[in-house]
C-alpha cells in the first residue's frame, strides 16, 4: 500500500496548469472542422482542444458527455451513427469502449508517427487505438474518519465487517468503474470477481452516480472510503479536502500482487469520418509531449511517452505495482458482463 499525492505537490502542479493551458495564438481557419468525441471531463479536455485549434489553424469541435454516462454514452452514439458518422476522433478516458468500438467496426487504423515512442502495452497492434496519458484507480480515504495506517490495503478488505456501510463506488455500468470491474474478472477469474461483488453488496457498498460523487461523499465525511480515479483524488487534494489516496493490492505477503489498474486515455480515428486528413493532424497533436505535460499539470495524469516530465504530485507508473491487463480482452469481457452487472446494481 502506498499513499500518493502530497497535498502541496498536487497544488503546485495544478497551479502550473495556468501556464500549460495556453498555447501560441494562431486562429482557426473557417470551414475546416474536426469533430472530437471525448469522455474526458470537459474542464480538462476542452482547453486541450482549444490549444489544438490555435496551433493547427483548424476548427476543433468537442462533443462531450455527462459525468454519469461517460464513454458509454458516446460509444453508443458512435455505434448508432456507424453508417453516417459525424465525428472524426474518439478520445476516451479509458480503453474499454475504444477496444469495443474496434470490434464493432467503428474505428479505422492509423499508425501515427507521434505514437512511436509510446510503450507497446498501450498501443493496439493493428493501430486502431493508442494510449497517451494515464490515470490509476485508487482508494480515496477521509483522514478525519480513518487514522493513518488503518485504511484498507486490498479490494478484499472492502468486504470485511469493519468497513460495512463505509465504502462507495461509482455505478459499474459506466465509465472507468465498469472497466475496473471487467479487469477484475480478467485478473481474478469470473467466480472470484463475482464473489467480490456479492460480498461488497452484502457489506453495504454505496453505489453512486459517478467518480466525482465518490470524491464528494468521501471529502465531506459522509462516507469513509471510496474507489475512484487519480484525477478525482487530485481535485480533492487541490481543494484542501481531508483526504489521502491509496494504491490498493500492492503486496500479498510474498504472493504476486493483484496490483493497481492503470487506465490510459486512448485516441482512435472514426471510420468514415468527415475529414480524415485534418483528423490525423489533430490526432498527432493530441499525442504530443506538450499535451501530455498539460494533462499532467491540469488533472494529474501520468505521461506515457518516455522523457515527458510528469510534474510534481503526479504518479509515476514506475512507483506502483500495476494490474496485469489485456485491454482488448478486458473490453470484450466488459461487453459480455453488462447484463450481469445491471442485475447486480439493481439487486437489493
Amino acid at each position: 500500500m502506498r499513499e500518493v499525492f502530497g497535498r502541496g505537490l498536487v497544488l503546485a502542479a495544478l497551479l502550473c496548469a495556468a501556464g500549460c493551458g495556453s498555447g501560441p495564438s494562431g486562429g482557426a481557419a473557417q470551414g475546416k472542422r474536426v469533430v472530437v468525441y471525448t469522455s474526458v471531463d470537459r474542464v480538462f479536455s476542452e482547453p486541450v482542444l482549444q490549444w489544438a485549434e490555435q496551433e493547427l489553424g483548424v476548427s476543433v469541435l468537442g462533443v462531450y458527455d455527462t459525468e454519469e454516462t461517460k464513454s458509454t454514452g458516446l460509444a453508443n452514439r458512435l455505434m448508432a451513427k456507424k453508417d453516417n458518422p459525424d465525428g472524426d476522433i474518439f478520445w476516451s478516458g479509458d480503453p474499454g469502449r475504444t477496444a469495443l468500438l474496434k470490434t464493432k467496426g467503428i474505428t479505422a487504423p492509423y499508425d501515427s508517427p507521434a505514437a512511436a515512442a509510446i510503450p507497446s502495452d498501450f498501443r493496439d497492434p493493428e493501430h486502431h487505438w493508442v494510449g497517451f496519458s494515464a490515470r490509476a484507480r485508487v482508494l480515496l480515504v477521509n483522514t478525519d474518519l480513518v487514522p493513518a495506517g488503518s485504511e484498507p490495503s486490498s479490494i478484499w478488505d472492502l468486504t470485511k465487517p469493519a468497513w460495512k456501510d463505509k465504502v462507495s463506488m461509482a455505478n459499474p455500468l459506466f465509465g472507468t468503474t465498469s472497466f475496473h470491474v471487467a479487469a477484475l474478472y480478467e485478473a481474478l477469474g469470473p467466480e472470484p470477481a463475482r464473489k467480490w461483488l456479492a460480498e461488497a453488496k452484502a457489506n453495504g457498498i454505496h453505489i453512486v452516480a459517478s467518480n466525482g460523487e465518490v470524491r464528494r461523499l468521501v471529502s465531506s465525511g459522509q462516507i469513509a472510503v471510496g474507489l475512484t480515479d487519480t484525477d478525482d483524488a487530485s481535485e480533492a487534494l487541490k481543494d484542501g479536502q481531508p483526504v489521502r489516496a491509496v494504491f490498493l493490492d500492492q503486496s500479498t505477503d510474498g504472493k504476486e500482487a493483484l496490483g493497481t489498474l492503470i487506465l490510459p486515455n486512448t485516441l482512435s480515428l472514426i471510420r468514415g469520418g468527415p475529414d480524415p486528413s485534418r483528423a490525423r493532424q489533430v490526432f498527432d497533436f493530441l499525442l504530443s509531449p506538450e499535451v501530455q505535460e498539460m494533462l499532467a499539470a491540469s488533472c494529474a495524469q501520468a505521461p506515457l511517452s518516455p522523457g515527458v516530465k510528469p510534474g510534481p504530485g503526479v504518479i509515476s507508473l514506475e512507483a506502483i505495482v500495476p494490474m496485469r491487463v489485456d485491454y482488448a480482452a478486458t473490453a470484450n469481457r466488459l461487453d459480455s458482463i453488462m447484463s450481469e452487472l445491471k442485475t447486480w446494481v439493481d439487486s437489493p
